[in-house]
């Protein structure tokens, strides 16, 4: 099987019936960072919150009715099952979801509450997909694979054919690869119109099977898939999108975990949005210098998701906090009398940071029988102004440790 730059064309009527075109958006902070004209493709927001729903709706249009009477099932790190099931919704039909034991809850709550029957276990999406065809085949439920699916591929291509439309200038596209089937329909639809048009994919160092892949020719098994950007923490790549990534991708790149927390970060603070670690990678290369943008025309970084658990989106921007100096951990020791917490107090309070918690450290640490540790969370304007904290209290005679 495979797909064709015709056939995302032909797949685009049936993704406009239940996708939205998302916005293009400039930045000035990419840009000036990466050192090129940077707009991003906000397919965070997209319906369900991630581009899947555009392959799917493709996917459902070309079973038609009757192959889909008794269902559908599908394996799922959680954007395809949550796109399915929204989509199953729309059409009234049951819909079954497999995802791994690690899953967010967020995309796994949001299927559930489309109407799914969600089954979580598993260590992979791959396992995740035995046991969905085995269920497609005892059940009769259609079968819908996240990516290795020439109609899937064919309407996530629908991105490429809005970004020929809406970006003139056009000469970069950079693409979280998972499983391949965004990145592979957006180069067919691109290179088709455009060859000039450099794809370049991106996957998580933690989960990377592509670039080995690619050099041998078949899929390499990746030995790991933990890392934030689950979205995109696919194991093996697909028979299909394998061959379209190595005729049509300029390249594939890796980043790491914390480039990509740092990128996340910086789109919910610099842009106003919330997108989870698979859609962070294409902004985490250009940022790391993994991709360097077109010099003379426009490079496109698609966000390809925005469902993020918030437990670790507030992790991620606590982290950030920390990293530049504008949240500042300490631990340090007072002698266990009257007034001794007072006193350290009044003197942070002097230097302007703002104290956010405060607490008493008995257990655990080599203290003299009257002294007590104290940890202290502090606000600060900066790295300089964490710097002038920590000198006042050294001048006032406590030795600070800095935890975060």
């Amino acid at each position: 099987m495979t797909v064709t730059a015709s056939d995302v064309k032909a797949a685009r009527a049936a993704v406009e019936t239940v996708a939205r075109r998302t916005p293009m958006l400039s930045t000035r902070t990419f840009s000036e960072r990466a050192g090129g004209t940077v707009v991003l493709k906000a397919e965070n927001l997209q319906r369900t919150g991630s581009f899947k729903v555009r392959g799917v709706a493709a996917k459902l249009a070309a079973l038609g009715p009757e192959k889909c009477s008794k269902g559908v099932v599908a394996a799922s790190a959680g954007n395809h099952g949550q796109a399915l099931a929204a989509a199953a919704a729309q059409m009234g039909i049951p819909c079954e979801v497999f995802v791994p034991a690690d899953a967010p809850m967020a995309k796994v709550e949001a299927a559930r509450e489309h109407g799914a029957t969600v089954h979580v276990g598993g260590n992979s999406v791959d396992e995740c997909l035995v046991a969905a065809l085995k269920r497609s085949e005892t059940g009769g439920l259609a079968f819908v694979h996240p990516f290795d699916d020439p109609a899937i591929v064919a309407g996530q291509g629908s991105l490429g054919l809005e970004l020929l439309e809406d970006v003139p200038d056009l000469k970069k596209v950079v693409i979280p690869v998972g499983g391949g089937g965004l990145c592979a329909g957006v180069a067919l639809a691109i290179k088709a119109e455009r060859p000039d048009v450099s794809i370049v994919g991106v996957q998580a160092a933690a989960c990377a099977p592509f670039p080995e892949s690619m050099r041998a020719g078949k899929p390499i098994v990746a030995t790991s898939a933990l890392t934030i950007a689950d979205g995109i923490a696919v194991k093996r790549p697909g028979g299909i999108t394998l061959p379209l990534l190595m005729e049509l991708t300029d390249e594939v790149v890796v980043v790491g975990e914390d480039a990509t927390a740092v990128a996340m970060a910086l789109l919910l603070e610099r842009c106003k949005l919330v997108v989870e670690g698979a859609g962070a990678v294409g902004v985490a290369a250009l940022l790391g210098g993994q991709v360097k943008p077109a010099q003379d025309g426009v490079t496109v970084a698609i966000l390809s998701g925005g469902n993020v658990d918030a437990g670790l989106l507030a992790a991620i921007a606590r982290r950030h906090e920390n990293e530049s100096g504008r949240r500042l951990v300490l631990l340090t020791r007072v002698p266990d009398r009257p007034g001794a917490l007072a006193r350290i107090l009044a003197a942070v309070a002097g230097t302007g940071a703002n104290i956010v918690d405060v607490s008493h450290m008995r257990e655990g640490l080599d203290l003299h029988v009257r002294e007590t540790a104290v940890e202290m969370v502090l606000e600060t304007r900066g790295h300089e102004h964490a710097q002038r904290v920590l000198s006042t209290l050294n001048d006032e005679g406590y030795v600070a440790q800095v935890l975060h």
